[in-house]
């Protein structure tokens, strides 16, 4: 009988092992990143404040007043002096929405989201390796880490080739990203994939490489898809055997001389260019690149409404919420209806590849 039961239980463990590998295998034989959805799959994000994605008392006409919750939502936090970390318990605002990244965590609607977390460097990478910022990235890590196993991607120094607005250099900017992850591997957080996320468009792939912090450090590739698909990007994430994520999208048309035209999804002719045009573009890449391009964030904003863009070419004129018009509205529910895109109620951390 003893025998018998030995056998058994080691056919379990030996069915359990493979069902785990296979998991954490891509279709392609490459080992799966943290937190990476199969070939075919991709979650859906929504963001980027509380108003544009909404779901609460105080904030009820955003996008979870009109859809169905996401895989995921994106938050904002800032590291300040003498340990302060803005937009995490308390509410901040920056000229682009209110943000509070922990009233997420305590809103029971949002209990099967992941969480995607913007954290700014500008001006503050030596700084953050001389350890000056020590007590504010604790406060984040320990907030994370009471978050587990609910998994949160943290996109450190976003928009790294971003030099006009962010100012970043490869010598300062590796440093302060691989510090951050070292310290919190230390520190045993262990529910981060680690995000490294270009501006987009226009960056090559020489600038890439001069900025990419190392395989070790990179969980997911990301870029900002505002003007149009970026395959470099996509192209080193595949060579790379990362995924990508396309972590901030909103609709803007560029007419190729840096102007910028109407983005008001308010206005018939507008909304229907949006889908037509910007949104049925965004999802042909992330179908065309299934298997590398497995996560995507629509920013669902009155981005006219917000003072930090006034006077912004690329976004002063955007209106991008989908609730705002029924031809886009129609057409986007019955896009992420499929099963290709997981929303909150398809979502399983536990099936997640670690």
């Amino acid at each position: 009988m003893t025998k018998i039961y030995f056998i058994l239980l080691t056919c379990l463990v030996l069915v359990s092992c493979g069902s785990c590998n296979r998991r954490n295998m891509a279709d392609d034989g490459r080992k799966m990143q943290k937190y990476e959805p199969e070939e075919g799959k991709c979650f859906l994000f929504i963001g980027q404040d509380l108003g544009a994605v909404g779901g609460m008392e105080q904030y009820n006409d955003g996008y979870c007043d009109h859809f169905a919750v996401p895989a995921g939502i994106t938050v904002y936090l800032g590291l300040g002096d003498n340990g302060r970390v803005s937009g995490l318990y308390e509410i901040d605002n920056w000229g682009a929405g209110d943000c509070c990244a922990d009233l997420y965590a305590r809103t029971e609607k949002f209990d099967r989201c992941m969480i995607a977390v913007g954290l700014p460097l500008v001006n503050q990478e030596e700084r953050i390796v001389r350890g000056e910022y020590d007590a504010g990235l604790d406060k984040i890590g320990a907030w994370i880490g009471r978050l587990a196993p609910r998994p949160v991607f943290l996109r450190i120094g976003y928009e790294f080739d971003g030099k006009d607005w962010n100012g970043y250099v490869p010598e300062t900017y590796i440093p302060a990203f691989r510090y951050i992850k070292d310290r919190y591997d230390a520190a045993g957080i262990d529910n981060i994939a680690y995000v490294w996320q270009s501006k987009g468009t226009g960056s090559t792939a020489d600038e890439l490489r001069e900025f990419y912090p190392g395989d070790d450090y990179v969980d997911w590739c990301a870029y900002s898809y505002f003007d149009g698909p970026d395959l470099t990007m996509i192209e080193f994430a595949r060579m790379k055997g990362k995924p990508v994520f396309l972590v901030e999208a909103t609709p803007t048309f560029q007419n190729g001389q840096g102007v910028y035209s109407d983005g008001d999804i308010k206005k018939a002719p507008v909304a229907r260019k949006i889908w037509d045009v910007w949104m049925t573009g965004m999802f042909d890449v992330i179908e065309r690149n299934a298997d590398v391009v497995k996560a995507v964030s629509y920013i669902n904003a009155d981005w006219y409404a917000q003072p930090l863009w006034i006077g912004n070419p690329t976004f002063e004129q955007c209106d991008s919420r989908i609730q705002m018009s029924d031809y886009v509205r129609e057409r986007w529910e019955k896009k992420i209806s499929s099963p290709r895109y997981i929303r909150a109620d398809g979502l399983n951390w536990s099936e997640l590849p670690r």
